[in-house]
């Protein structure tokens, strides 16, 4: 099974009733609530084709993502986010999850070495490096939850 297709997306929020409802939140935020996501690695094949906006697939659709997710309590911040890059002749890309109690710049910075290490193992070159991060400073009285996700299309 090889996916035709991918795309990026983050949400965040908060909820006073626990961190399961803020990560729920998070995720129809980000416009994938409504799907079942598994979990997989960081490949993306060839001639898989990035859309620049979250596909509409039907409810309760089981597809696949790379999925990084922070969730934590009142007064904390916290981030997560995505790192994708094509390999330079374009022949498959890699892509890179993060997540922590620290601002969107520390974790674009984590991020970056992540992916260039991620290359450096493949003894690859690759193109410019994307990135999607959320981060949340959570109010008092909540629980807060971001989620960033590269979503393939099948």
């Amino acid at each position: 099974m090889v996916p035709k297709g991918f795309f990026v997306t983050s949400g965040k929020a908060v909820s006073p009733t626990s961190e399961l409802n803020a990560f729920d939140l998070a995720l129809k935020n980000a416009g994938i609530g409504q799907y079942n996501l598994v979990p997989v690695t960081s490949i993306i094949p060839p001639n898989c084709k990035e859309e620049k906006e979250p596909t509409r697939m039907v409810e309760g659709t089981i597809t696949f993502a790379v999925v990084a997710r922070m969730d934590g309590s009142e007064g904390t911040i916290i981030s997560a986010g995505i790192a994708w890059a094509w390999e330079k002749n374009k022949s498959y890309g890699i892509v890179a999850e993060a997540h922590g109690h620290m601002d969107k710049d520390g974790l674009r910075s984590l991020l970056e070495w992540k992916i260039k290490e991620m290359a450096k193992i493949r003894n690859i070159e690759i193109g410019e490096i994307r990135y999607r991060v959320e981060s949340l400073k959570i109010p008092m009285d909540n629980y807060g939850s971001v989620v960033a996700a590269l979503v393939y299309i099948f």
